[in-house]
C-alpha cells in the first residue's frame, strides 16, 4: 500500500525550519542530505559553497506521517510560496510506482521521468492537470 506525506519546499532555510519542528515534535532525522552530496553528473560540482550547503532532502517521522523538506535548487530558481509544497508517494513497487506516476500525470507537466536515482530510489517528480506537485518513490534498497 502507498503511503502519502507532505513534501515542503524552501528557499534556502530548510535547515533551520526542520530543526524548529523537530524541537516541536521531537524525534530524529532518518536522513539529511546535501546538495554537495550528489555526484558530478547531477550537478554536485557546479554549486556555490552556500548552494552546495543547501537541503536536498531531510525527513523528520512524526506519528504515522514523514514530514519531507528541501531548499530549491538554485538550477530551479526559488520557489513561490503557496507553490512550495508535493504530496510524496511511496510505494511497494516499481510497477506500482509506474502506474501511480503515468495515470496522475495524464494531462500534467513532467519535471522528472521515473527514473533510478543516485540515492537508490527509483523517483519521478510531475505536477498534474491541476497544478498540483507530486513525487512517486520506491525505494528498491530500503533501509533496514
Amino acid at each position: 500500500m502507498a503511503t502519502v506525506n507532505p513534501y515542503l519546499m524552501f528557499n534556502g532555510n530548510c535547515e533551520e525550519a526542520f530543526l524548529f519542528y523537530k524541537s516541536v515534535f521531537g524525534g530524529e532525522f532518518p536522513y539529511i542530505g546535501k546538495f554537495n552530496e550528489a555526484p558530478a553528473e547531477d550537478g554536485g560540482d557546479e554549486l556555490s559553497e552556500e548552494d552546495a550547503n543547501r537541503i536536498m532532502h531531510v525527513s523528520l517521522p512524526i506519528g504515522n506521517t514523514t514530514l519531507m523538506g528541501s531548499d530549491s535548487h538554485p538550477k530551479y530558481g526559488d520557489v513561490v510560496f503557496g507553490s512550495n509544497f508535493q504530496i510524496s508517494i511511496n510505494v511497494e513497487s516499481r510497477e506500482e510506482a509506474d502506474r501511480i506516476f503515468n495515470a496522475l500525470s495524464v494531462e500534467g507537466k513532467i519535471f522528472m521521468p521515473m527514473d533510478k536515482t543516485f540515492w537508490g530510489s527509483y523517483f519521478g517528480m510531475f505536477e498534474d492537470k491541476f497544478g498540483i506537485s507530486w513525487m512517486v518513490n520506491f525505494d528498491e534498497n530500503p533501509a533496514k
